[in-house]
C-alpha cells in the first residue's frame, strides 16, 4: 500500500487575517463596542493566523482603532498578524500551570490597560469572571456577546481558509485510497483505522488535530472496534481530518467483498441522485431547510424512514457550523459557504446502510464540488 505527502502544506495568509480583523471591526461599530476579545482557540487562529497548542491558552484583543494584541504562552509566535504580542508563563520548569487560563487573561488585561474601552465584546460562553476582571469590566451591561457575529463571519471563507480545507480534503482522498486497498473480509475496524490514520498523517505532512467519527462496518457509524468485517457487509467511513484546526468532512461506503447486492446498488443510486439534485439546486438564497425536505422526499420514495439525519452542514474551524441543512434551522445559502451534503439510507437488508458525503463551496451562481474521490461501492 502506497502513501505520499501532499504537494505542499498551506499556511494562513497574514493579509487574509487582517481582512478578517477588518470585517470584525465593521461589526464592532454596529455593536457599538470599543474592544473585541477572543479566547477560543479557533477564534484566536481565525483573527491572527496563530495556532495555539491545545494545552496552552491564548487571548486576543482587537481595539476600535484596528490595533490587534495577542497574549501568547511562553514565547512570541512567528508570523501572527498582530500589532503587539505579550507573553505569559504557562509552564514552570516544563510543568503546566493549572491557572494558566487566568494568567493569559491577566497578561492581555495588562496589555490593554490605559486604552479606553467603554464597552467590550467577548465570547459569552468562554468569557469567565477572570477575563472580565482582567479587562476591568465590572458590569455585564458593558459587554456584548461576540460569538454570533464571529459564527456569521466565519461562513465566508477567505482564500487561505479554503486552502486549509482543501488540504484536509486531500487527506481524505489518501485515506479512501488506502481503504480501497485494505478492505476485505477479515480485516478488523481497528486495523483499518490504523491504516487510515497513517495515510492521513503522511498526506498532511504532520499530525492532524482530528481524524473523523465513523469507522464501523455493518453499522451506521461509530468508533472502531476489534470486530472483523464480513463478506456482504458495507463499511461506512465518515472521515473528518482537521489540518491545523480546519476540517474536512466527507463519507464513502465500501462493499467488504467488492460485490454489492442489487438492493445495495439501488440504494446507492437513490443517494447519488440526491447529491446531483443538491449540485443542481444550491446557489445563494436557496433555503437550506427546503433543500433538506426535498432530499427527504426523494429518499422516502425509495424507503420511507431510511433517511434519519441531517442532510449536511457547514465546515471550517468546527466540524459542524453554519449553514445547517436541517429542518431545525431556518437559513439560506450564502456565497462563500463551505458545506457538506450527506444523504444516506439505512436498513438491515443493506448491511446496515450507505452514506455518501461530498464537500462543496457556494459560488455566485451555484456550487463548486471540492471532493473528487469516486463514490463507487
Amino acid at each position: 500500500m502506497s502513501t505520499h505527502a501532499l504537494v505542499s502544506q498551506p499556511e494562513l495568509d497574514p493579509e487574509c487575517s487582517r481582512r478578517r480583523q477588518r470585517r470584525v471591526l465593521e461589526c464592532m461599530q454596529q455593536l457599538r463596542v470599543d474592544r473585541a476579545v477572543v479566547v477560543a482557540p479557533e477564534h484566536v487562529q481565525y483573527l491572527t493566523g496563530f495556532v495555539p497548542h491545545r494545552l496552552l491558552p491564548a487571548a486576543v484583543a482587537l481595539e476600535a482603532d484596528g490595533t490587534c494584541i495577542l497574549a501568547a504562552a511562553n514565547q512570541q509566535p512567528k508570523g501572527a498578524a498582530v500589532d503587539r504580542v505579550v507573553t505569559f508563563e504557562a509552564q514552570w520548569h516544563a510543568t503546566l500551570r493549572q491557572e494558566r487560563t487566568a494568567v493569559a487573561a491577566s497578561a492581555l488585561g495588562a496589555a490593554v490597560r490605559g486604552r479606553a474601552a467603554a464597552r467590550v465584546a467577548v465570547e459569552f460562553s468562554r468569557g469567565g469572571v477572570a477575563l472580565l476582571e482582567a479587562l476591568g469590566v465590572s458590569e455585564l451591561s458593558r459587554t456584548s456577546d461576540l460569538e454570533p457575529t464571529l459564527r456569521r463571519l466565519r461562513r465566508h471563507k477567505e482564500p487561505d481558509e479554503l486552502a486549509m480545507i482543501r488540504h484536509a480534503i486531500g487527506c481524505t482522498d489518501a485515506m479512501y485510497r488506502a481503504a480501497r486497498e485494505a478492505i476485505e473480509p477479515g480485516i478488523t475496524e481497528l486495523e483499518l483505522f490504523n491504516i487510515l490514520q497513517s495515510a492521513a498523517v503522511t498526506a498532511a505532512g504532520e499530525p492532524l488535530t482530528a481524524l473523523g467519527n465513523d469507522f464501523q462496518c455493518n453499522a451506521p457509524g461509530g468508533p472502531p472496534r476489534k470486530r472483523a468485517a464480513e463478506a456482504g457487509e458495507l463499511f461506512i467511513l465518515d472521515l473528518g481530518p482537521a489540518y491545523r484546526g480546519w476540517y474536512a468532512d466527507n463519507c464513502r461506503t465500501f462493499a467488504v467483498d467488492g460485490r454489492p447486492t442489487d438492493r445495495q446498488l439501488e440504494a446507492w443510486e437513490a443517494i447519488v441522485a440526491v447529491l446531483r439534485m443538491v449540485e443542481a439546486t444550491v446557489r445563494p438564497g436557496v433555503s437550506c431547510s427546503e433543500l433538506f425536505a426535498r432530499a427527504q422526499q426523494q429518499l422516502d420514495e425509495f424507503q420511507r424512514g431510511g433517511f434519519c439525519h441531517h442532510l449536511g452542514h457547514g465546515i471550517g474551524l468546527e466540524p459542524h457550523e453554519a449553514p445547517h441543512l436541517n429542518p431545525h434551522w431556518d437559513e439560506v445559502f450564502e456565497e462563500g459557504d463551505v458545506f457538506t451534503a450527506e444523504p444516506g439510507l439505512y436498513a438491515d437488508e443493506l448491511r446496515a446502510g450507505i452514506r455518501l458525503e461530498e464537500n462543496y463551496r457556494v459560488t455566485a451562481d451555484g456550487v463548486e464540488r471540492l471532493t473528487s474521490f469516486p463514490l463507487d461501492l
